[in-house]
């Protein structure tokens, strides 16, 4: 898989990962970032995912993968046994973020989670001009039917790591296009300007 392949937001995570890294995917999805990582970087690569169709995607791909939950199948790994752990595009959906978070500080040496931004300026201007619970390109699902049950912004996040205990060791906030394929980081008022964040996290 070609870098142009992948999203903009894994490009960016996958710039930031070491060569020969150990890897943990929670929520690989189809095993695209693990699959180019492993092929372009030699990582140790483990999936964890729990739609069976994305499962037999990654296995096509030559991933190694668990069908499962994130939650329940991360307690089955020893402390330290990975590099990084990557929660990408999934924080939102997860019930007991605080419990993940310190879950994925545990087995890993290094976190990276990304995740969209409900701060974003269109998010805020259909809440404040139509009262409705908003519709995006990043947030495409209505009230009822959304996976999404935290809600929670660039700004929330780094305050949620001083509550949580773990360090922020570096962040990019983008905004993207093009079926994410492409974007650009965000450098002016980030929490209200970027679409998505991602964050490098370590022990504190």
């Amino acid at each position: 898989m070609k870098p142009d392949h992948l999203r903009y937001d894994l490009k960016i995570i996958a710039s930031w990962i070491e060569p020969g890294a150990s890897i943990l995917g929670l929520g690989c999805g189809e095993g695209d970032l693990l699959f180019w990582l492993k092929k372009e970087k030699n990582v140790k690569e483990r999936g964890i995912e729990i739609q069976e169709s994305k499962v037999v995607k990654c296995i096509e791909k030559g991933i190694s993968v668990l069908q499962g939950d994130i939650k329940e199948e991360i307690e089955d790994y020893p402390d330290n046994a990975f590099d990084y752990a990557i929660l990408s595009q999934t924080l939102q959906q997860v019930y007991e973020p605080s419990s993940l978070i310190h879950s994925m500080m545990r087995v890993a040496k290094m976190g990276v989670v990304s995740f969209p931004n409900f701060g974003h300026i269109k998010v805020r201007m259909q809440l404040a001009f139509k009262g409705q619970a908003p519709v995006t390109r990043e947030l495409p699902y209505s009230w009822h039917n959304t996976p999404n049950i935290r809600v929670l912004s660039l700004e929330d996040f780094e305050k949620f790591s001083n509550q949580v205990g773990f360090k922020i060791l570096k962040k990019a906030a983008i905004n993207t296009k093009n079926n994410q394929r492409h974007g650009k980081m965000v450098s002016f008022l980030p929490n209200l300007f970027a679409t998505y964040g991602i964050f490098l996290i370590g022990k504190e």
